[in-house]
This record gives C-alpha cells, structure tokens and sequence, in this order.
C-alpha cells in the first residue's frame, strides 16, 4: 500500500477515495462493455470480455496520465484522478440534462432532419457542459485549474471576450 501511496502522491488516507472511486467507475464501465456482447456470446465470454476491456482501459488510462501529467498543473498525482471523475461525470450530466431540454423545446427526430437534431443535440450539450464543468471541478476540489481549463476553451471557440 505504502509503494501505492507513494507512486500517487497520497499523504493522507483520505485521498484514497479517488483511486477507488477511478478503479470503480473503470470496472463498471468495463462490465457494461462485456456485457453488450452477452447475448451473442454467452456469460462466461462476456464476463472475460469485462476482464479484458478493464485490462485495456487502464493500461490506456495510465498512458494518459503520463502525457498529462507534466501538461495539466496539479499539486499531485492523486489529484488527476479526480481529473478525470469530473470529467466523466460532467460529460454524461450534460448529456442527462440537454435531452430534457430538447424534449421541452419540441425537438424530435420526427419532427427534424435527425442531422439537424443531433447538431442542436451537441450545442445544447456542450452549453450545459461548460457550467457544469466548472461546477463539479469546484465540489471536487479543483475550481482553479477547472476554471482555467474552461476560459482556455470559451478562448478556442471565440468567445474569450466574453471571460477577459
């Protein structure tokens, strides 16, 4: 554990939280993965299949970490863990809250070019991305380099005026 601790930077027990909660949500995300495949496959490959997607996730996770390690400025390596919970949780909130949004508006994919619908999907998407974003990087922790990242991309989309 001590060996753990030290490749991750964690001085206090707490901070374990995040490796477990990284750990938890790759595995179940690799178990929905497997289990896409367990109608065509049976139980047992599609329990291997979950095995063999967490395995390639978090090899290519921990490839990540070490390109963005020296990119993203944090005070430890716990804490891109947490990174990239808020990222996780922010991308599927997004998603969670435009599709009510468009409902309420009266956007269907009957009633529009279903291209049309999935581009206002996006937008509506990527607006409610961008609150969210800097709201769950303040609950965990990280409204500062949250905050950065965000004006860093309203600059890319050509709205800096709008955050100087």
């Amino acid at each position: 554990m001590e060996k753990f601790k030290n490749r991750w930077e964690i001085t206090e027990n707490w901070q374990l939280l995040f490796p477990f909660l990284g750990v938890f949500g790759l595995s179940y995300s690799s178990y929905k993965l497997g289990f896409l495949f367990e109608q065509y496959v049976g139980l047992v490959v599609a329990i291997l299949l979950s095995a063999v997607f967490f395995f390639v996730l978090l090899k290519f996770i921990l490839f990540l970490f070490e390109k963005l390690e020296n990119k993203w400025i944090l005070d430890a390596k716990w804490e891109m863990i947490r990174v990239f919970i808020v990222f996780a949780i922010t991308g599927s909130s997004s998603m969670f809250i435009g599709r009510p949004i468009i409902k309420w508006l009266g956007i269907t994919k009957e009633n529009l070019n279903p291209i049309l619908y999935w581009v206002l999907f996006i937008i509506i998407g990527l607006i409610f991305y961008q609150i969210l974003l800097v709201t769950f990087g303040w609950l965990f922790g990280q409204h500062k380099f949250f905050w950065n990242f965000e004006k860093k991309m309203l600059r890319r989309f050509g709205l800096g005026r709008f955050i100087d």
